[in-house]
């Protein structure tokens, strides 16, 4: 599925620490922790928590945030709509992978057992 350039600007330029806390209000809000989201995102990113409090305090773009992740190999499992877009039909991969970021925190959100979410891995 094609996003328009304009979009894929819009979310490479936006930081991280400007949506983690809106990560963290939603998973939380349905009885979720914030220590269940960073296992999701360490899960996709390769990130400790240690890695993800310096990118948040550097106020890290989606950009560079993906760009030092080790994406998950099995990341490509990750599938379904988010924000009225088919995760794996989306081609830029920065969109992709910030979109599966999304999906994750959504299915932690919606109480998606956490084997579930990771993909057995």
């Amino acid at each position: 599925m094609n996003t328009t350039d304009i979009h894929n600007e819009r979310i490479a330029k936006m930081t991280f620490a400007s949506v983690y806390p809106l990560y963290i209000a939603k998973v939380e809000k349905k009885g979720r922790t914030k220590e269940e989201l960073d296992q999701v995102i360490t899960w996709l990113t390769g990130f400790n928590n240690e890695q993800l409090k310096d990118l948040i305090g550097q106020k890290a773009t989606f950009e560079t945030f993906f760009q030092m992740a080790s994406i998950n190999p099995n990341a490509s499992l990750i599938t379904g709509v988010i924000c009225g877009y088919r995760v794996e039909e989306i081609e830029n991969p920065l969109t992709q992978q910030v979109r599966y970021l999304d999906k994750l925190v959504d299915e932690l959100a919606k109480g998606r057992k956490m084997d579930k979410i990771l993909r057995n891995s």
